[in-house]
């Protein structure tokens, strides 16, 4: 099965989520010309990292990006993963990754779960409790956030703790330029080792305390870079066929050779 993929390379305005759901609205807009199936956005793209006056700028129960986004993925029909927004809950802000499907439907939400004490991101918000494993296009998948991907055992507890062995992992972000060649790293391995697409979706630009590094990418099952974005805004589209997950697992075996009985963390 091929599936367009179209992930929003963007700058984001801080602290400004009037000005950032504009700028979403006129890139999805152009996005869907293309006639893609998924649209992907980045972390925090309503706020960016304005972590302080989040108390002030958080979307209550993410209602506000629910319906914009849900009305978005209906209207263009197209499945939008919908990168992230600082969330206000009663137990305090998350950062919260949403994902909707061809009818606008809500399909998942999932909460970041490692926060960045580099960022202060400790400060400021609630960590998640739950996975991120949901499904588009009857295939299943993953999606995490940032700083998750330096967290192997969290990934590949979404790839075999459930029996689904998602085929491709979402990353959204906000990753900082000077460890770009982590980012990139990372996401290789994080795809050789799961057999996976990985889809990452970065933003550019800069705030007052940090420069990002763009290099969204997507990466194939046998970790190749199929497609990679510079540092400038952009929408980087690529098409992928996901039988090409199933003839890497063919070849390499991994789930069906790994001996968990005697992996001690």
């Amino acid at each position: 099965m091929g599936l367009k993929l179209a992930l929003i390379q963007m700058n984001i305005a801080f602290g400004e989520p009037k000005i950032n759901y504009r700028t979403v609205e006129k890139r999805v807009t152009e996005a869907v010309k293309e006639k893609v199936d998924v649209i992907v956005l980045p972390e925090l793209w309503t706020t960016g990292y304005d972590l302080s006056r989040l108390a002030e700028i958080a979307d209550p129960g993410a209602k506000e990006a629910i319906h914009f986004l849900s009305t978005l993925a209906k209207k263009h029909r197209t499945n939008i993963v919908a990168g992230s927004v600082a969330k206000q809950t009663e137990k305090g802000t998350t950062n919260t990754m949403l994902m909707f499907n061809r009818d606008g439907k809500l399909v998942k939400e999932y909460s970041k779960a490692h926060l960045f004490r580099l960022m202060n991101e400790e400060k400021y918000l609630v960590q998640g409790e739950e996975d991120g494993l949901f499904e588009l296009e009857g295939e299943p998948c993953a999606g995490v956030i940032c700083y998750d991907i330096r967290f192997p055992d969290w990934i590949r507890t979404h790839m075999v703790g459930t029996g689904q062995q998602p085929k491709v992992l979402y990353v959204v972000a906000e990753w900082p330029k000077k460890r770009i060649d982590h980012w990139r790293a990372l996401l290789i391995s994080r795809a050789i080792e799961n057999q996976c697409y990985v889809i990452a979706c970065n933003r550019v630009g800069s705030d007052p305390n940090n420069e990002f590094g763009g290099h969204s990418m997507v990466i194939g099952p046998w970790g190749e870079v199929i497609s990679e974005a510079q540092e400038e805004e952009t929408i980087l589209y690529k098409e992928i066929d996901m039988k090409a997950v199933d003839i890497v697992r063919e070849e390499i075996p991994v789930f069906e050779d790994r001996r968990p009985a005697m992996y001690r963390v």
